[in-house]
């Protein structure tokens, strides 16, 4: 038996498999135990039954014993086998080892059968034998495909003393015959388990491969998954940079246009006055600038929450020519709105905003001719387009036209009015109509112009609000015997507020944090004059925010003070607080007649 263990411990395979393939293996041998067991007790009572009576009981009960002793053994070693994933390879090698030890053992005790039982009873127990001892060594086949050299040592001791004996036999006629077709036989069945240990190690190696594959895609998906968490992460640096950078590069402008406003006040000389409004223009376009970046960030962190509503497309359009039309009027060009009458189903705001870019492109990149706004119903649809004869774009642009920060390069060189902007526009109503579900297309011809389509839900029909009559100007707006609270911790922005209210006649008190308000407000003798309005910052010292400072200030004064709060930061959902604080919010940087605007407005001067 050790002698046998050693062959079958030291026989190697063709194809050494993975070690998990081999564990496989092992087990597989010790799961198919009980069904051989059982097959090979059925054989040992046939072959005795079948001998009992004929051959010498001196040699069958001694055979059938040895036998019984080898099952009995494979019974023990599968009993004791170690179940689990956790079993070392090296030792369910050593398991498979006496598996092999055994079964080459039982082998030989069945070709010993045929040797001994030979020459006992008639042709039918010698044909029986012979067909009992060749379909065990056949059986074997599929046992050992993963090791040829073991195999072979198992049919050999099986099939050969059985070819030996019948080819020695002189009295039997045929013998050699006989002894030659078992010959045959034999290296049939080494050939088939040839065939069978190939398409055995295929297997293997396409098991190993998908393995490998699986293993390959396992880290591949790793990896994809780390690239797109990274790619959140820069995602989410990003919108936190813009969302933090944005108040800090939006003061020095603001304060800008404050302190230009306030030049221009105080400036009679007309050529100081066109350097004001050459500055204006400036901050109104770096304001332009800022506000793609920042529309392009909100939208990526789902800052922007469509709320769909029946609008009429008439109230769009007067917006759009309230905007655009001396713009087009400036160039020369026919700018038409037709279809007002539709009525859609969108978010109105969204809708304005993608209209005002596509509006806008369309009259930079137009020199002569005009631009068309038109809606036209198609079935439950309404398509909102916008034509231009501008300079149109070619197959190649109109592929990469709404991608981020890319600007079309036509033929002819653009105009310094056209090269403004960073190429964010498109990208912006690209990602607009995606977010309101409306479908967005593009035809163009280079050199002939374009038109931009939206697919919007068609609406119900909504009653137009009588037409205002245009308000006063408010360009002349006095502040005399007003008292303005500015709280804002930025010198350079409340120096020009202070500047800039001053020059409108306003009395003005700042202070550079919510803390020296408050102290202020203690201090103020009881039945001090309220202030008439109070402009804040709204990020302010230490985590502070200038909603304190309104709620301080109405504490002190009562719930009819009126506030604006002045914001660098777009990213901060502040509808929701000016609703329950009752206030108005402007975006830095705030053009000096906005600013002005809105303090009319809430101090109701007309």
């Amino acid at each position: 038996m050790a002698a046998l263990e050693a062959v079958a411990g030291a026989a190697p395979a063709a194809t050494e498999p993975s070690d998990d393939l081999t564990a496989d293996h092992v087990r597989t041998l010790y799961e198919q135990t009980p069904v051989t067991l059982a097959s090979h007790a059925v054989v040992l009572a046939v072959i005795t039954l079948m001998f009992h009576a004929v051959a010498p009981g001196r040699l069958l009960w001694p055979w059938a014993g040895a036998v019984a002793v080898l099952l009995a053994l494979r019974v023990w070693c599968w009993s004791a086998f170690p179940r689990g994933d956790a079993v070392p390879v090296a030792r369910l090698l050593a398991w498979r080892a006496r598996w092999n030890a055994v079964a080459l053992a039982t082998a030989v005790g069945w070709g010993s059968a045929a040797w001994l039982f030979y020459r006992d009873g008639t042709h039918f127990h010698l044909v029986a034998l012979i067909v009992i001892v060749y379909s065990y060594m056949l059986g074997g086949v599929q046992f050992f495909a993963s090791q040829p050299r073991v195999y072979l040592a198992f049919v050999c001791l099986g099939m050969l003393p059985i070819i030996a004996r019948i080819a020695t036999d002189g009295h039997e006629l045929f013998h050699l015959e006989l002894a030659g077709i078992l010959l045959l036989l034999f290296g049939l069945t080494v050939m088939l388990s040839a065939m069978y240990r190939r398409a055995f190690e295929s297997t293997l190696e396409l098991k190993v491969a998908t393995e490998r594959m699986a293993r390959q895609l396992k880290l591949e998906k790793a990896a994809a998954d780390a690239a797109r968490r990274a790619a959140e992460v820069a995602n989410r640096a990003k919108t936190q940079f813009f969302a933090a950078a944005s108040h800090d590069l939006r003061q020095p402008l603001h304060a800008l246009g404050l302190f230009a406003e306030a030049l221009r006040a105080r400036s009679h000389d007309e050529q100081a006055v066109q350097l004001v409004n050459s500055i204006n223009h400036s901050v109104d376009a770096l304001e332009g600038l800022f506000g793609e970046l920042l529309d392009i960030t909100k939208i990526d962190s789902g800052g922007v929450e469509p709320q769909p509503a029946h609008f009429a497309a008439g109230g769009l359009f007067r917006k759009l020519r309230l905007h655009f039309e001396p713009i087009a009027f400036e160039k020369g060009l026919a700018l038409r709105f037709r279809g007002g009458a539709h009525a859609i189903y969108a978010d109105p705001v969204l809708v304005e905003r993608i209209a005002r870019n596509l509006l806008s492109n369309a009259i930079r990149y137009t020199e002569d001719g005009g631009v068309l706004v038109c809606c036209r119903r198609r079935g439950e649809r309404v398509l909102l387009q916008v034509w231009d004869t501008g300079v149109g774009l070619a197959p190649r642009e109109q592929e990469r036209v709404f991608d981020e920060f890319y600007q079309v390069v036509p033929g002819a060189a653009l105009e310094p009015h056209q090269r403004k902007g960073l190429g964010l526009g498109l990208a912006i109503v690209k990602r607009l109509a995606a977010l309101i579900d409306a479908p967005l297309a593009l035809r163009s011809d280079a050199g002939r112009g374009s038109v931009f389509t939206l697919e919007l839900p068609l609406g119900r029909v909504v009653p137009q609000p009588a037409e205002l009559p245009p308000a006063r100007q408010v360009l002349g707006l006095r502040l005399e015997r007003r008292l303005v609270l500015v709280v804002e911790d930025e010198p350079s922005v409340r120096a020009g507020l202070e500047v800039l209210l001053k020059s409108w006649g306003a009395s003005v008190v700042s202070f550079d944090s919510v803390a020296r308000c408050a102290d202020w407000l203690r201090q103020s003798a009881d039945g001090a004059k309220p202030p008439d309005l109070l402009i804040a910052d709204y990020r302010m010292e230490s985590g502070r925010t200038g909603v304190e400072a309104i709620r301080a200030v109405r504490a002190r004064f009562g719930d009819r003070v009126p506030a604006i709060i002045v914001t660098g930061s777009t990213m901060t959902a502040h509808e929701g607080e000016a609703q329950a604080a009752d206030f108005h919010v402007l975006i830095k940087p705030v053009v000096p007649s906005k600013l002005r605007a809105m303090i009319a407005f809430k101090l109701g001067v007309r």
